[in-house]
């Protein structure tokens, strides 16, 4: 499994058959914690996945931010 850090979340990716799977989890108490802390992906490449995840975190930070404005 490998793993990575992005905007205060761990990425942590693993193969699950032909496609990737990516788990998130935050790293700070006060980070907002995924309505779906698992992603599923349809991509046989493994930094895909990871984009798609980072992604994912730049739409749950974003909405936050224009709930705050």
């Amino acid at each position: 499994m490998e793993s990575c850090q992005y905007r205060g979340y761990q990425i942590e990716t693993r193969r699950e058959w032909s496609n990737w799977c990516v788990s998130v989890y935050r790293t700070r108490a006060n980070l907002p914690i995924l309505p779906q802390p698992t992603l599923h992906t349809l991509t046989a490449r493994e930094d895909d996945a990871v984009a798609e995840a980072r992604q994912s975190i730049d739409r749950i930070l974003s909405n936050l931010d224009s709930w705050f404005a």
